[in-house]
């Protein structure tokens, strides 16, 4: 295992509480019996030392004894909920850390595009969803990216889709599809009808309107073009009451918990919502609502931070389910749009170098709010411009308290300059970071970056953990699948689905994807003290699978399954009943 010197204190820390509860477990938890022991386990407890044992016991939602199961026997009861492993694998459960969380529950309730292989497949998708549905209801979907079709549509800018044979097939239906990347969305002409977009509308600052050689709007909108569409869409959703927009979210909310339990994910990091959904969560929270935990980034600007930060932070609300104290903001886009701000032009598109989507004095000043109000800062930055800008901001507002724990992070970091990666640890800056967009996007990033950059600076977790960092991983569902095992296998093998190995040098070893889904998380969110590892004292979010994530052939980890999650010492989801449990 490799040494993480920028945490070595906070890992080495971490152990001793480990072991003075293991020390006192015989003396003081033996006198109760048990509520749940889960016995012929291989348990990869994920902590720093990646220890492992066949038994752990749960009462009152925590882990009270990790060990042999001869030790454990003695806390058996009438009443214990034995669970025989039969040799399977037990985690901690997993954190995606990154994602949104109510964006997935919406994104299960729109077309899926994901698989489309060209546009024709994206508009008789559209049309037949048209069908059943009355003139003038909005149609939306998500998933779709040019980069993967098989073929590029007729009439296409920079290979986008122009709105044409959508408009003509569903005319009477506003149309909003999602780019997968979520940085960019078409909309046929009558949506665009509707929000008043036409070949003399400017693009507004940090995004762009594509348009034809004629001038003429083709319907794609890039970063924050985007919310000429959105603002018209989300005042038919402002026509709801009050009643009707709860009871959508409160479907959203299950429908999202549900697809992470059914996965093994018992923690989320949301990647960036309004005080208002915090509020909104926190009570859910507060009723026993909420079917995951939730860490909460708040995504707004420095006025309404400046007013709402002070009473608006949010603690292990209901149990450690809900926690706000971190804000997010985004400075550049994707790189599949050509939204990636980059030190140099892009390859395949060399007039320009992607997009700053929020101005650096406006960054800065929400930084300096963090700064004073003790909150986390995560910022969004995916080109290696975008990424430097931000480390120095951290750098220049942080000043002499730049070795504290304030654990900011920066989400995505996919490309770095050389000369960046090690600031990262140098500043105590957490590169979080989603290893299936590595193999999704490996087929265009050459094409973007050309070679030289791919390989030196593209997703290299390597360099950044032989530099002293830790990597917190994810999916950015609903941008990418939620499924952990697809981060996982992305992490350790960096290979496509045809084959190919994208710059296999920087892979992570087996230890490290694991940590990078359990104890990192944790850490990123400063929750290694209850969630990451299975510890005596932690929180009971375990997980059962089929197989040993650690030994098994590194194909297999795309086909293991989840047999159990438990949360807080409770089954939330048996794969013997195909669903997620009350």
């Amino acid at each position: 295992m490799h040494e993480f010197a920028s945490l070595r204190w906070l890992l080495a820390g971490s152990l001793w509480p480990t072991f003075l509860g293991l020390w006192t477990c015989a003396q003081v938890v033996r006198a109760q019996p048990a509520e749940l022991i889960i016995k012929n386990a291989v348990v990869l407890q994920c902590n720093p030392s990646m220890g492992e044992s066949d038994a752990v016991a749960v009462r009152d939602g925590r882990v009270v004894a990790v060990g042999s199961q001869d030790i454990l026997d003695s806390l058996i009861s009438d009443q214990t909920q034995i669970i025989d492993a039969q040799g399977q694998t037990l985690t901690p459960g997993f954190c995606d850390s990154h994602l949104h969380f109510v964006g997935l529950g919406q994104s299960l309730q729109m077309l899926d595009l994901s698989q489309a292989e060209s546009w024709a497949d994206i508009v008789a998708q559209v049309e037949q969803a048209a069908k059943l549905l009355p003139k003038g209801a909005w149609i939306e979907g998500r998933g779709w990216h040019q980069s993967k079709w098989k073929r590029q549509p007729v009439g296409a800018v920079d290979g986008y889709p122009s709105h044409g044979d959508m408009s003509l097939a569903v005319p009477d239906h506003p149309v909003l599809l999602t780019h997968a990347s979520g940085h960019a969305c078409f909309a046929n002409e009558l949506a665009m009808r509707m929000a008043g977009v036409g070949p003399d509308t400017s693009d507004p600052a940090g995004g762009e309107i594509l348009k034809d050689e004629n001038g003429q709007p083709i319907g794609v909108f890039r970063e924050n073009a985007q919310s000429l569409i959105r603002r018209v869409q989300a005042r038919s959703n402002s026509r709801m009451s009050v009643a009707e927009r709860s009871q959508l979210l409160s479907e959203q909310v299950r429908l999202a918990g549900e697809e992470c339990l059914r996965h093994g994910i018992t923690s989320v990091h949301d990647a960036g919502s309004s005080f208002q959904l915090a509020e909104n969560l926190a009570e859910m929270a507060k009723s026993n609502e909420l079917p995951v935990r939730v860490y909460m980034m708040i995504r707004t600007g420095s006025d309404e931070l400046q007013a709402k930060m002070p009473a608006s932070r949010f603690e292990a609300v209901g149990g450690h389910f809900f926690t706000v104290r971190s804000v997010k903001v985004s400075i550049d886009g994707a790189l599949g749009p050509h939204g990636a701000w980059l030190l140099q032009p892009y390859e395949d598109l060399p007039e320009s170098a992607g997009l700053n989507t929020v101005a650096l004095d406006e960054m800065e000043r929400i930084a300096e709010l963090c700064q004073e109000h003790g909150w986390q800062l995560c910022v969004h930055a995916i080109g290696d411009r975008a990424n430097r800008e931000v480390l120095d901001v951290y750098e220049k507002v942080l000043g002499t308290n730049v070795h504290s724990d304030h654990r900011w992070r920066i989400e995505h970091a996919q490309h770095l300059s050389v000369s960046d990666i090690p600031r990262f640890a140098a500043l105590g800056v957490i590169p979080v970071m989603q290893a299936n967009h590595c193999t999704s996007d490996a087929i265009f990033v050459p094409t973007r970056l050309g070679e030289r950059r791919s390989r030196q600076g593209a997703y290299v977790w390597r360099s950044l953990i032989d530099c002293g960092s830790i990597i917190p991983n994810g999916t950015d569902a609903p941008v990418e699948r939620i499924d952990p095992r697809v981060s996982l296998y992305a992490a350790v093998t960096r290979r496509l689905s045809n084959g190919d190995l994208f710059y296999p040098e920087q892979c992570m070893t087996r230890e490290e994807a694991l940590l990078s889904y359990t104890l990192w998380p944790a850490i990123a969110a400063f929750q290694e003290n209850d969630l990451g590892s299975i510890e005596v004292g932690k929180q009971a979010d375990l997980v059962l699978w089929d197989r040993d994530l650690l030994r098994c052939q590194p194909e297999e980890i795309l086909g293991a399954n989840v047999q159990k999650t438990i949360l807080q010492g409770r089954i939330v989801f048996d794969a013997s009943l195909n669903s997620a449990l009350p």
